[in-house]
């Protein structure tokens, strides 16, 4: 008899450990075809973004109209924005990996690089379209700071899809540690989040409605 229960006990510890196994290949291959699917993303955003700054150029030389330019800016900025959802929903679904953190900065880079890039776009090429940038912190355990970043994904998102394309909508992480985009906010001397800025002329840090949004739009 306590044989028996000897041989069930080491047949249930190793069925445990067998599981557990298990369980951690397919967590391994989950997370790594999320990264592949995220970086798959990523490089075509990044394909996209240098042909928008290709386009910069020739607009400089008189070579290419408004239009043109202004539509590849949108059609850029709403494929960084839908995958930026799809990053939001990796990031409910668990703890983060490095790796994936790793892809947000790399997002946020893109996004602060189309920010210059519009930046640096005419002011006759922008007349009818607003910049709308929105600024968190991603790497935060303030769980009002998070409660607040959901509240306002949710109205960018209804003034998104309201306006739809006279707004170019861009979210950044303030706190991804690039040089390049710590340059332009010093130029807002903004020191809290989260902050959202119109057309680089204002500066809003209170959570407001959509029809108020738009009153500072072009």
């Amino acid at each position: 008899m306590l044989k028996d229960s000897r041989h069930a006990f080491w047949q249930a510890l190793i069925l445990t450990f067998a599981v557990f196994l298990i369980g951690i290949f397919f967590g391994i291959a989950y997370e790594g075809n999320r990264l592949e699917k995220v970086n798959d993303y990523y490089v075509l955003s990044e394909i996209s973004l240098m042909d928008s700054f290709a386009l910069s150029k020739l607009t400089d030389n008189n070579q290419i109209n408004c239009k043109i330019l202004i539509d590849s800016n949108i059609e850029f900025a709403d494929r960084i924005y839908k995958e930026a959802l799809v990053l939001e929903k990796y990031d409910e679904s668990g703890k983060l990996s490095e790796a994936l953190k790793l892809s947000h900065k790399r997002y946020d880079l893109l996004r602060t690089l189309l920010w210059i890039n519009l930046m640096d776009t005419p002011d006759e090429c922008r007349k009818n379209t607003s910049v709308v940038v929105y600024l968190y912190e991603y790497d935060t355990e303030d769980l009002t700071e998070k409660a607040t970043n959901i509240v306002w994904s949710r109205i960018l998102f209804e003034l998104k899809q309201e306006e739809g394309n006279k707004v170019i909508l861009i979210p950044i992480a303030a706190d991804s540690d690039l040089t390049s985009l710590n340059s332009m906010l010093s130029k807002f001397n903004i020191s809290t989040y989260p902050k959202l800025i119109i057309d680089e002329k204002h500066v809003l840090s209170e959570i407001i409605s959509v029809e108020e949004i738009k009153r500072y739009l072009k």
